[in-house]
């Protein structure tokens, strides 16, 4: 008889440590994943998260147009579009820099020969003019004070600078090709990849798993909606403020603004420097209509239009939704502005789970 009872004891006893042996295994087999593609984490969830952001579009696409049995055709449209949105615009930034090195060239050879006369924008200013005036002709208005500065300035910033940006560029590239390569895949395998995600969720966390993914997912679509197309509305309309009020390149400093708009507070600094542009041209008035615009825009976008886009897809207040977004860039870089969000938005799910009351539904 003991022997007999002991052997379901043992079984158990072998059962749990068999559970304890496969967690271990999992465990460090995803430590050794990890640590083997640390380098490539960063293209593999852009990817993800422009999956997300673009399948609503996909899915519509390929439900009226059927790519065939393969299923090769939208996955490498959607991934050479993405490629083209990303390029085109670098393509022409890149032309724009190299018409402009030109003329950069000779204006510091100008400079450094004959001095950097006072701009006429110092005589307008509303105080200190008399004091900016004479600081700048003493210091800057004669070559050997211009030669002096660019000198400086060539020792602290220059050296060096040309090697670490080619490293950079090259890194970037890298990740840019696995980003796309990933993208295709995961555009080709999307339902799968999805049904496979959600059934680990439910393994791993039961129906609350699932339902945080969900949310995490649809965090990714507001963030997307609310950062990048409210971005690309003010940088458009900012742009064509920049083009009337007659700033330097305009087309490129709308794309600036694009660009900072979908990072809090960022944009401040890319419409100020513009209205300084349009003040160094002899136009304060412009500068003025440059930067009075840039604050209508901005608040519009970032108290109004923004919070209902973010807010009412992850349900979060948008003083969360900020923290995450200022958060996830600190940590993460530009990763960050769609992490953080996402990351806010599944703690709070979480929380009103965790603090609903007996029979009630957490909202």
């Amino acid at each position: 008889m003991e022997h007999v009872t002991s052997l379901p004891s043992a079984r158990r006893e072998t059962e749990r440590s068999h559970a304890v042996a496969r967690a271990a295994m999992v465990l460090g087999l995803a430590s050794i994943g990890l640590w083997t593609l640390h380098g490539f984490l960063p293209a593999l969830v852009w990817a993800v998260i422009l999956t997300i952001a673009l399948w609503p579009l996909y899915a519509r696409l390929t439900r009226r147009f059927p790519g065939g049995r393969h299923n090769l055709l939208w996955p490498s449209l959607f991934t050479l579009a993405l490629a083209l949105v990303i390029l085109v615009p670098l393509a022409f930034v890149a032309v724009q820099a190299a018409r402009e090195a030109h003329d950069v060239l000779q204006f510091w050879r100008q400079i450094e020969e004959q001095g950097w006369p006072v701009p006429e924008a110092v005589a307008h200013l509303p105080f200190g003019a008399a004091q900016v005036s004479a600081w700048w002709q003493e210091n800057l208005g004669h070559p050997a004070g211009t030669s002096d500065l660019l000198h400086r300035i060539e020792r602290s910033s220059l050296i060096g600078l040309g090697g670490s940006f080619g490293k950079q560029i090259a890194h970037r590239v890298v990740l840019f090709g696995f980003t796309l390569l990933t993208l295709f895949f995961l555009f080709r395998d999307g339902p799968a990849v999805a049904e496979q995600g959600l059934v680990a969720c439910r393994r791993l966390f039961g129906s609350r798993g699932e339902r945080v993914a969900r949310q995490m997912a649809a965090s990714v679509h507001g963030t997307v909606d609310g950062l990048v197309l409210v971005g690309l509305g003010e940088g458009f309309l900012l742009g064509l403020v920049y083009h009337f009020a007659g700033v330097p390149h305009p087309v490129l400093l709308g794309a600036a603004t694009a660009l900072a708009a979908m990072i809090p507070f960022a944009v401040v600094v890319v419409f100020g420097l513009a209205a300084v542009l349009a003040a160094v041209n002899g136009s304060v008035a412009a500068a003025a209509v440059v930067v009075i615009a840039g604050m209508v825009v901005t608040f519009v976008a970032d108290h109004f239009v923004r919070p209902a886009l973010i807010g009412g897809a992850t349900r979060l207040p948008f003083l969360w939704v900020l923290l995450g977004i200022l958060g996830g860039v600190e940590n993460f870089g530009l990763l960050g502005l769609f992490l953080g969000p996402a990351v806010m938005a599944a703690l709070v799910l979480l929380w009103r789970d965790f603090t609903a009351g007996e029979g009630e539904t957490a909202v």
